[in-house]
């Protein structure tokens, strides 16, 4: 049984909610190559907002990581976050013509404000653990959907967005924030452990939220 690592009983713990964000309708979708460009469009806006936050906590992770090691893993982490990351949204937002203001100064969704604030309250609020605890299924849900199976998309801003949350090294990375959490286990009390449950469950709802807003508000992509 694999169920007694900490991050299976976090992950046990989302119920239904891990389906539905790891099978969510936008993955099958992209997998397919049949996502439209107005939802894709809508939901790489609001995740670029999302990733300078993303940054921040993975930042705060690596000034939390109590071994050089692990430091290192988090600077390795942050450098995929903001380089080859911030090249494909640039690409990626040339090919769907999104306007400047949308790329720099964009309005955000209710849920991508509030799903920031549960990383930063995460990471500002706790320790480590609680850190991890929201780290922890923001990546490894988009290594499950993204590895999913599928025909890779023609339209190089679908495939290179599976690519780039699949394959060794984001493996690597989900593997090691699961082992850092994992480490933890047998410190933690009763209550703190409640804490990490409901950090990890809503960060999984919230996905699911950030994948629905991007059919409920997504305009029409203009000629």
């Amino acid at each position: 049984m694999t169920d007694d690592r900490l991050t299976d009983r976090l992950r046990a713990a989302t119920g239904d909610d891990w389906t539905a964000a790891t099978d969510h309708r936008f993955a099958r979708e992209l997998h397919a190559g049949t996502l439209d460009d107005a939802v894709f469009r809508h939901y790489l806006v609001q995740d670029f907002a999302f990733v300078t936050t993303l940054a921040d906590v993975v930042a705060h992770a690596a000034a939390q990581a109590p071994t050089l090691e692990a430091k290192a893993d988090f600077a390795g982490f942050l450098g995929a976050v903001t380089t080859d990351e911030t090249d494909y949204f640039r690409r990626a937002f040339d090919a769907l013509a999104v306007p400047e203001r949308d790329r720099t100064d964009p309005t955000l969704d209710p849920v991508t404000e509030r799903f920031g604030d549960l990383l930063l309250r995460g990471a500002l609020d706790g320790g480590y653990a609680e850190t991890l605890a929201v780290l922890v299924p923001v990546e490894w849900v988009y290594l499950t959907w993204a590895s999913g199976e599928g025909e890779r998309p023609e339209q190089f801003y679908l495939a290179e967005w599976v690519d780039l949350h699949t394959g060794p090294a984001f493996e690597a990375t989900v593997g090691f924030l699961r082992d850092e959490l994992d480490a933890l286990d047998g410190s933690l009390s009763p209550a703190r452990e409640r804490r990490l449950t409901r950090l990890f469950q809503r960060a999984v709802e919230y996905e699911v939220a950030f994948f629905d807003a991007a059919y409920e508000r997504a305009a029409p992509v203009e000629d």
